[in-house]
């Protein structure tokens, strides 16, 4: 039987355990894009979970949702980056930045340009989206040209070029939670009549044409994919999961070889059965309820070889010392999740520092 404590290969990495941190939006980027030192800290604290997958990073001016958060496609951007990467790795992690391009969950007040955003269908999410003059209803996106489609996915192998530049040990695909991936999925989001919508094939046609350029400009060991079916994010409405859809989706990138694929599921094990059934490489699974006692259950009943975890990491740098010792997890300050500084992001204490 597997269990939690048992190493694993993943693409070019070698894991000591079956934990992983999972991307988690942070807002404290500069204004362009920049991670600062405290992100290298904040990162750094918490690379004994072995693979970091970062925090959303935009690809590019148009992938930008929300305020302060990340890019890689500067050579600024590679420069903060790279110090990122060099404190996880003298602290004996790795590091997957993964690249989210928001699609429609944007506002232009949030952006430096300014513009309408892009998406598949000119269809507004119906939800509200955070700006520096407080909420506001987000707009009416922009319907994707062909050509504004075809330069998105260069932007994303430039994202992937420059985050391996700054040191990187991969990257990971944004392909759920509501953004550009999952509005391609959706056929609520999605009401293309050319090849990019309609039947399974075209929804799908745009994330793997995104992989297969990345793939082909770092190398399929280094990269990975992130879907949530069923989720229903930014207006997202997807009938019955769209079951079909992922099904295929999964079978198709199992030609590229990925690293990883990583679901984030919170329904009914029947459908997860079926993923990993077609799933040739590793998986990570993401459930956002999972109790703590049941942490190592789906690697256990072989659903999963790697849990991903959100909110105990941040609250918990040393989480794997934790959870090793049975001792009491800190709680987490709600209030700094998106506040800037280092409350709620780098003050966490260790055991050492409790100590």
């Amino acid at each position: 039987m597997k269990n939690i404590w048992d190493s694993i290969n993943v693409g070019h990495m070698k894991l000591n355990h079956r934990l992983a941190m999972a991307p988690m939006t942070r807002s404290r980027a500069h204004a362009d894009g920049r991670p600062g030192d405290l992100a290298a800290l904040y990162y750094a604290q918490r690379a004994s979970l072995g693979l970091l997958i970062s925090e959303g990073t935009q690809p590019s001016d148009d992938g930008q949702g929300y305020l302060t958060t990340p890019g890689i496609y500067t050579e600024d951007h590679i420069k903060a980056w790279k110090n990122v990467a060099d404190q996880v790795h003298e602290n004996n992690g790795y590091l997957y930045i993964q690249l989210m391009h928001v699609g429609r969950m944007s506002h232009p007040d949030n952006t430096s340009h300014h513009r309408q955003a892009l998406a598949p269908s000119a269809i507004a999410p119906q939800v509200g989206m955070f700006t520096a003059e407080g909420m506001k209803d987000i707009p009416i996106p922009k319907e994707m040209t062909i050509k504004e489609i075809e330069r998105t996915i260069q932007e994303f192998r430039h994202a992937a070029a420059s985050a391996i530049r700054a040191g990187a040990d991969g990257i990971e695909i944004h392909g759920a939670s509501g953004y550009l991936f999952h509005q391609f999925f959706a056929n609520n989001a999605n009401q293309r009549t050319d090849q990019y919508g309609g039947t399974i094939e075209n929804r799908v046609r745009f994330a793997l044409e995104v992989v297969t350029a990345v793939v082909e400009e770092i190398g399929a060991d280094r990269v990975g994919f992130r879907i949530s079916p069923g989720m229903a994010l930014g207006g997202i409405v997807e009938e019955d999961a769209n079951k079909e859809l992922y099904l295929y989706l999964t079978n198709q990138l199992n030609a590229l070889n990925l690293a990883y694929l990583h679901i984030v599921y919170n329904q009914n094990d029947e459908f997860l059965k079926e993923v990993r059934q077609a799933w040739k490489s590793v998986l990570l699974v993401n459930r956002p309820d999972r109790a703590l006692e049941d942490i190592g259950t789906d690697i256990e009943n072989d659903l999963a070889d790697i849990a991903s975890i959100g909110r105990w990491a941040i609250a918990n740098p040393d989480f794997v010392e934790r959870l090793k010792t049975g001792t009491d997890l800190n709680e987490l300050n709600p209030n700094g999740l998106y506040a800037g500084g280092r409350e709620g992001y780098t003050d966490y204490p260790t055991l050492k520092e409790k100590k």
